[in-house]
């Protein structure tokens, strides 16, 4: 397989490294737990010997009940990784045509180059398609050592992990108030050249200035809620919390949870400065927005993630839509797993619609709503349980039978899939 990376030589404007698996945005993975479709995800992959999810567990960092990683050491565990791969030849060169000659996964991620994104928009107009794009939003990172913790305290929502993966400010109703005024009145970014005419937000990553612009508790039953955050010190439950989660293993960093943003730079130290514990805060990286592009899958992609009318052409990744860097890598390794078996003249596989990879594939194809946008996994798409586990009302109960039984069909088709005489060879060349 040949693998090609415009950077360094060239770079978009998200990036900073030449690494492979470079995380700009947040470090997160998100939920752990088998009752989150996200944490099953994670397994699924781990199951089909993903080099992202093993990377991230290597690379992991306390995070509570989620899975975190250091930025540098799982770029460095997937970079190495794919580089000691015997069937992938890495290609340090920026593509700028897409190849219709050949079995070919576009996996350009959400920014892809001006040459490389004008050879999509060909591509996709013989398919009937358009390409569209979504703002999208990464959080501040503060230096550890520059922060007075003598005004925070530490606890992982509802003690989850061991308890001190996150550093929480309290706010009061003042405090609280002040941080929603500076949100709505500080100066805010204005989009660059290249992100001009873009369309709304993606729901899931909002600004944290649009949800204090949709009203004064937004942000007290979003990011800021402090259910399950009851302060240590007095025994009750602030009236907004700021949980800041580490960024390194090393516990050197932190992140703003949910502070992602476009208010100016100079806004954002004038207005997370009045936090308390941050007056003295050293800013790593200050919020940036940046602009993601991907494809009305629904319309486009076939259920194999191939472009209608082009039978060697596949996409993977955010530009599907799979929002999410789990839900990305997902895609890799279905659209890897489809382009393999054709390349190796297997039959063609279907993922089973119990799985999360059924999931994100439903999520894809459904064409009912005629504004599709980019979703993260979630439960919704999966097909409700039967008998008495489908009468079942406890959520987690519901979700864990439903992750069992995810679990027991992908085994199922691995199986199969081993059975098959190839099945493992489809599956080692498409683990690069």
């Amino acid at each position: 397989m040949d693998l090609f990376e415009m950077r360094p030589g060239a770079s978009g404007p998200a990036h900073k490294t030449g690494r492979l698996a470079e995380l700009v945005c947040s470090n997160s993975l998100r939920g752990a737990a088998l009752e989150n479709a996200v944490g099953l995800l994670k397994e699924e992959l781990a199951r089909l010997d993903s080099i992202v999810v093993c990377s991230a567990r290597e690379a992991a960092v306390p995070a509570g009940g989620a899975l975190a990683v250091d930025r540098e050491r799982f770029a460095s565990a997937v970079e190495s990784r794919l580089l000691a791969h015997p069937r992938v030849a890495l290609h340090r060169e920026e593509v700028t045509q897409i190849p219709l000659d050949r079995p070919c996964v576009v996996a350009c991620g959400p920014l892809p180059s001006p040459a490389l994104l004008a050879s999509i928009d060909a591509v996709l107009a013989s398919a009937g398609g358009a390409r569209l794009h979504y703002f999208d939003a990464a959080s501040p990172i503060v230096a550890a050592e520059s922060l007075d913790e003598s005004q925070m305290y530490r606890k992982s929502r509802y003690d989850k992990g061991d308890g001190d993966d996150y550093l929480n400010i309290p706010l009061d109703r003042d405090q609280y108030l002040e941080l929603i005024a500076n949100l709505r009145t500080l100066e805010r970014h204005q989009p660059k050249d290249f992100e001009a005419g873009a369309t709304p937000y993606f729901e899931g990553c909002l600004p944290i200035e649009e949800m204090a612009d949709r009203g004064e508790d937004t942000l007290r039953y979003g990011p800021l809620k402090p259910v399950g955050l009851r302060d240590p010190r007095t025994g009750r439950a602030p009236y907004a919390v700021v949980q800041l989660r580490k960024e390194n293993v090393a516990g050197t960093a932190y992140n703003l949870v949910g502070f992602q943003t476009r208010l100016s730079w100079p806004a954002q130290r004038a207005a997370f400065g009045k936090l308390p514990g941050l007056a003295g805060a050293e800013w790593l990286r200050l919020g940036v927005m940046h602009r993601n592009t991907f494809v009305d899958s629904p319309r486009v992609l076939d259920a194999s993630l191939r472009l209608r009318g082009m039978p060697s052409l596949y996409f993977a990744g955010q530009i599907t839509g799979s929002e999410g860097y789990v839900e990305a890598a997902a895609c890799g390794a279905m659209a890897g797993i489809h382009a393999a078996r054709s390349i190796l003249g297997q039959s063609p596989v279907t993922f089973p619609e119990e799985t999360a990879f059924g999931a994100i594939v439903a999520h894809l194809q459904n064409r009912q709503t005629h504004d599709f946008q980019p979703a993260n996994v979630t439960w919704a798409p999966f097909p409700p349980l039967d008998g008495a586990g489908g009468g079942r009302t406890g959520k987690r109960e519901r979700h864990a039978l439903m992750a069992e039984r995810a679990l027991r069909a992908l085994d199922a088709w691995r199986a199969c899939l081993g059975g098959a005489g190839s099945g493992a060879e489809t599956r080692a060349l498409v683990r690069g």
